[in-house]
């Protein structure tokens, strides 16, 4: 959710109008929009080479994840991983977007623990993914983008640690 819905929603569950600093912070979200929709322009439309980079860096990392035995050994498992790596990717743009955390809590972590726990999936390893989505997706970017952008991995990293 934006901080525009935010601030519709809390002022009309108040049943009053948005305050003066609820103002300000809609029109400081306005001033961002343009930084926002360049991260997530550039995110977007170099997905498929901030996957093969992360994917590359991991398994550099952690190449028992693709020997036989691994989570991520055979083509369909790492077709699998790589169609994550694309989706967390994606949550990031979502929060981007909004300048807000809730898209990503909302859509993508409530419950991820649970399910790569119950699917035999690694969490630490989808952990350091994110890492790695992170520094190849933050390489693309200018320092001030990247600066904006990594909190967003942040706190998929920390909710997933």
């Amino acid at each position: 959710m934006s901080v525009i819905s935010q601030v519709i929603l809390n002022a009309d569950d108040e049943l009053r109008y948005p305050s003066n600093g609820e103002l300000n912070s809609i029109k400081e979200f306005f001033k961002t929009g343009n930084q926002r929709m360049r991260i997530a322009s550039t995110l977007a439309e170099n997905e498929k080479k901030i996957v093969q980079e992360a994917s590359k860096q991991l398994w550099q990392k952690r190449p028992d994840f693709i020997a036989p035995g691994g989570n991520a050994y055979g083509d369909r498992q790492r077709a699998l991983c790589l169609r994550d790596y694309g989706w967390y990717l994606r949550l990031i743009t979502y929060g981007v977007l909004a300048g807000d955390i809730e898209p990503i809590e909302k859509i993508g972590l409530i419950g991820v623990r649970e399910m790569y726990n119950s699917l035999g999936v690694p969490v630490p390893g989808m952990v350091e993914s994110i890492r790695c989505l992170k520094k190849a997706s933050l390489g693309l970017l200018s320092d001030e983008d990247a600066a904006t952008a990594a909190p967003y991995f942040d706190f998929i990293i920390q909710a997933m640690s």
